[in-house]
C-alpha cells in the first residue's frame, strides 16, 4: 500500500509544472537565481522529513535522559508544511540532519535515515522507507517553489550524530574529523549514497534536483579542521558540481573555508549559550568574511521578539564592502498534524516553544504572531519586495468522523480559524454550527484533545459536515464532506 501511494504521488508530481528553471549559483559573496540576486529569510523548519512527537513524552528506555519519540511525516503533512512555508513568503529552507541509528532506537520504536552496518567494519546503509520520505520532501519543494539546504550529519547526539557513527567502528566520538579514520570513510559513503540517489518520485538523481540549493557538511560541526573540510567539500563538489557546498560549522567562521575553492558558502548559528546571539555578530562575521563568500545565519533564536527583530534587521541590512547576509532563519517551526492540531516542541527546557504558521493567539505567550511577521517581512525585504497580505486559505481536509464528540480536520496551511457547516442532506440545507474555531492550541495532544464536539445532534439521524478555513484575507472553499449517522446513545461534549 505504501509503495502504491509513492507511485501515485510520483505520477502526480511528475506531471506537474516544476518550479525552477535554474540551479542557484554564486558569484563572489552573492547568490543568484539565473541573473537575479537571491536572498531569503524565514523560520527554520527542521523536521520536514522526520518528526519529534513531543506529545508522546520521553522514551524512558533511552539512557541519555532525553530520548524523544520520532515518526515519519505523511504526504499530507509534508505538503501542508511546505505550502505554509511558501505561503508565508519564504523561498528557501534549511532542514535538520540525517538521523543515525543508535542503541535505544529499537526499544523506543524509532527509525533513522542511516542504519548500522550489517557486518562488522562494513559501511552504513540508508533506510529506504526514510529516504522515500526524503524524496517526497524534495519533490514537493520543487513543485511548490522552495529551495532546500540539506546538512548531512550532526555534531550532536540527539538524532544520532558523529558520536553514533563512530560507535559503529569503536572509534572516538570525534573520529569523523580524522580523514584517515573508518568513521570518515563511512561519512563519505553516506554522502555518496545520498547525493547520487535517484529520487523515487521525480526520477532524478539528487545531484540533478534544482530544489536542492546547498549541501551542508553537517550541523554545527564545530571541530571542523582544514583537511576535513578540504576533502569533504571536494568530494561533494565532484558528485554535485551544479549544487552549492557550505561549511557546516558553528560559533566561528573558519578562515580556511574562505580560501577553499570547493566551499561556496559559510554560515554561523547564534545562541545565547555561546555568546553570539546579537545583531552585532552579523557585521562582525561579514567583516571576517570580507566579501569572499556568501554568508548565511543558519539559526538564531530563543529570545524575545524585539531581540529577534534586531538580529533580523541586521541580517537584512548590515553591509560590509558591498556584502550582506544572503539569508537568516529564526529557530524553529512545527507544522500541522495529519488528523488535526499541531506538532510542538519545547526548546531545551527554556520558556520558548516552536512556532506555528501563520501564527495564532494561543501562541501569544511565545509571541508567535509577532515572530511570524518578523520572518515574513524580512523575507520580502531580502528580495526587495513589498510585504503582501496572506493569501486566502485553501480548503482544510476533514477527516473521517467516528464520533460527533470528536470532529477533526487537517488545518489549511494559511488558516487561522475555521467555520463548520452541517446538513441532513448532501446537496442542500447547510447551516453554520460553529465559527471562529482555532486549531492552534498550545501542546495539542491527539490522545485527549479534539477540534470540535457537536452537541446539538439528534439520536438515530444522519448528518453531513464540511469545514471552511479563514484568515484576514477571506474564507476558503468548502472542505470535503464527511457523513456520520448517530446512534441511540450520543456522546457528550466535555
Amino acid at each position: 500500500m505504501k509503495f502504491k501511494s509513492v507511485l501515485i504521488i510520483g505520477a502526480l508530481l511528475s506531471n506537474s509544472v516544476m518550479a525552477f528553471d535554474n540551479f542557484i549559483s554564486r558569484k563572489g559573496h552573492t547568490l543568484y537565481d539565473g541573473d537575479k540576486v537571491f536572498r531569503f529569510a524565514g523560520i527554520h523548519a527542521p523536521e520536514l522529513h522526520r518528526i519529534e512527537d513531543d506529545a508522546k513524552g520521553v522514551c524512558k528506555a533511552d539512557p541519555r535522559g532525553w530520548g524523544q519519540h520520532f515518526k515519519w511525516p505523511t504526504a499530507d503533512e509534508q505538503e501542508n508544511w511546505i505550502k505554509a512555508i511558501v505561503g508565508t513568503n519564504q523561498k528557501a529552507m534549511r532542514v535538520y540532519v540525517l538521523s543515525i541509528e543508535q542503541a535505544a532506537d529499537k526499544a523506543c520504536g524509532r527509525e533513522t535515515h542511516i542504519l548500522a552496518p550489517t557486518e562488522k567494519g562494513g559501511m552504513p546503509q540508508l533506510n529506504e522507507q526514510a529516504m522515500v520520505v526524503y524524496d517526497r520532501m524534495i519533490a514537493l519543494a520543487d513543485q511548490h517553489g522552495l529551495r532546500l539546504i540539506l546538512p548531512f550529519i550532526d555534531h550532536w547526539k540527539w538524532w544520532g550524530g558523529r558520536e553514533q557513527l563512530a560507535d559503529f567502528y569503536g572509534e572516538p566520538e570525534d573520529a569523523v574529523y580524522d580523514v584517515y579514520s573508518k568513521t570518515y570513510q563511512a561519512y563519505q559513503h553516506i554522502i555518496r549514497q545520498v547525493v547520487t540517489r535517484r529520487n523515487t518520485i521525480t526520477g532524478r538523481l539528487y545531484n540533478q534536483e534544482k530544489a536542492i540549493m546547498i549541501w551542508e557538511t553537517g550541523n554545527e560541526l564545530k571541530d571542523t579542521n582544514e583537511l576535513f573540510l578540504a576533502k569533504t567539500s571536494a568530494f561533494i563538489k565532484a558528485l554535485a558540481p551544479n549544487q552549492l557546498v557550505m561549511d557546516g560549522t558553528y560559533i566561528k567562521i573558519n578562515d580556511f573555508a574562505l580560501k577553499d575553492p570547493n566551499v561556496d558558502m559559510v554560515s554561523n548559528h547564534y545562541y545565547t549559550n555561546v555568546g553570539n546571539n546579537s545583531p552585532e555578530t552579523v557585521l562582525a562575521d561579514l567583516k571576517t568574511i570580507n566579501g569572499q563568500k556568501p554568508y548565511l545565519i543558519g539559526e538564531f533564536g530563543l529570545q524575545p521578539s524585539d531581540k529577534l527583530q534586531a538580529i533580523m534587521d541586521a541580517a537584512v541590512n548590515a553591509e560590509y564592502k558591498g556584502a550582506k547576509a544572503v539569508g537568516a532563519f529564526i529557530w524553529g517551526f512545527r507544522g500541522h498534524r495529519h488528523n488535526g492540531g499541531f506538532y510542538w516542541h519545547n526548546e531545551g527546557g527554556s520558556k520558548y516553544y516552536s512556532y506555528h504558521l501563520p501564527g495564532f493567539k494561543e501562541g501569544d505567550f511565545n509571541e508567535e504572531i509577532a515572530v511570524v511577521e518578523i520572518a515574513r517581512k524580512a523575507a520580502a525585504q531580502m528580495m526587495g519586495e513589498k510585504l503582501l497580505p496572506l493569501a486566502k486559505p485553501e480548503a482544510p481536509k476533514l477527516r473521517e468522523i467516528n464520533s460527533v464528540a470528536d470532529v477533526r480536520w487537517m488545518g489549511a496551511p494559511l488558516g487561522r480559524s475555521y467555520r463548520i457547516e452541517r446538513s441532513t442532506s448532501m446537496d442542500s440545507g447547510w447551516k453554520t454550527i460553529a465559527n471562529g474555531l482555532s486549531d492552534g492550541k498550545h501542546k495539542f495532544d491527539p490522545r485527549f484533545d479534539t477540534l470540535f464536539c457537536d452537541d446539538s445532534v439528534k439520536a438515530n439521524a444522519t448528518y453531513y459536515y464540511r469545514v471552511f478555513a479563514q484568515n484576514e484575507s477571506g474564507e476558503s472553499p468548502a472542505s470535503n464532506v464527511q457523513k456520520f449517522t448517530t446512534s441511540q446513545h450520543i456522546g457528550k461534549c466535555n
